[in-house]
């Protein structure tokens, strides 16, 4: 018989927030593997759950390699329980493709869900749930970083993202100057932990707010859809193409081009 891979969320601060089966799932795992084996034997040992030598890492440069070892021992009927350092696995962190590699080879994967950095800040930020859209972390500089910013002057969702600590003042300054200043946003940082922080406000005041106090810990930060204003006027397909046209025999390279027209007619 098969065994399974089972995905287990562990807390993103508040070792409470632990769940029962949680804890059941990693007392009887034959293999635990983890994003990091220091950082998962501090959790086992407040569980008070023996890592009797199951523990096997599995982190974001290994995990294609040790993908096929997990496999191998899923197939073999091992249940192999996966977590990441703090909150759901797969999500901004490692996990994804160990889930691909049992799914493409057939095998069950289950899982275990818990704490999220990302839905813990999207509901206490008072801004609308649904649709929402996850980025991650975005890229730190370039066309792809640019590229994204500009998609969020028109996404009618709410937005979510991780930022670093040493970064999180310069993203807010460049999404208050692309999204304008009084677009509603919320920084949430250290949530769960004993100095959990939700800021509210527009991206004008948070960007103030968080250059003037810079503050380390672990940052979300979660920006309102965009208000589309009724009379506006729709820009048809003819003058984005035009404007498109322009810009490219001025020399700007194609993506260059795209972004600043979408930035100059408001468009995604």
């Amino acid at each position: 018989m098969s065994g399974s891979l089972v995905l287990v969320a562990t807390p993103i601060g508040n070792l409470g927030d632990l769940s029962p089966r949680a804890v059941a799932e990693l007392r009887a795992a034959d293999v635990i593997a983890a994003e990091d084996t220091r950082r998962t034997r501090t959790l086992l040992t407040h569980a008070g759950i023996p890592a009797a030598g199951r523990l096997r890492a599995v982190h974001a440069h290994n995990e294609h390699a040790e993908g096929e070892r997990i496999v191998a021992l899923v197939r073999d009927g091992s249940r192999v329980v996966y977590v990441s350092d703090a909150g759901t696995p797969g999500v901004s962190d490692p996990g994804e493709r160990l889930v691909r590699a049992c799914v493409e080879a057939g095998l069950t994967v289950e899982v275990v869900p818990g704490p999220s950095a990302v839905l813990a800040a999207l509901v206490v930020s008072g801004l609308p749930t649904t649709p929402f859209v996850f980025e991650g972390f975005l890229a730190r500089k370039g066309g792809a970083r640019t590229d994204r910013i500009v998609a969020m002057r028109s996404t009618p969702a709410t937005t979510v993202l991780f930022e670093a600590p040493l970064r999180v003042a310069a993203t807010l300054a460049e999404l208050r100057d692309a999204l304008g200043a009084g677009r509603r946003a919320v920084v949430a940082r250290e949530l769960t932990k004993l100095h959990e922080e939700v800021r509210r406000g527009t991206l004008a005041e948070l960007a103030d707010a968080v250059a003037a106090n810079p503050t380390r810990g672990e940052y979300v930060i979660v920006i309102g859809p965009a208000v589309r204003d009724d009379t506006e006027i729709s820009v048809a397909d003819g003058e984005i193409s035009s404007a498109l046209e322009r810009a490219l025999a001025a020399g700007a390279s194609r993506r260059d081009a795209a972004a600043g027209v979408a930035a100059q007619l408001g468009v995604a």
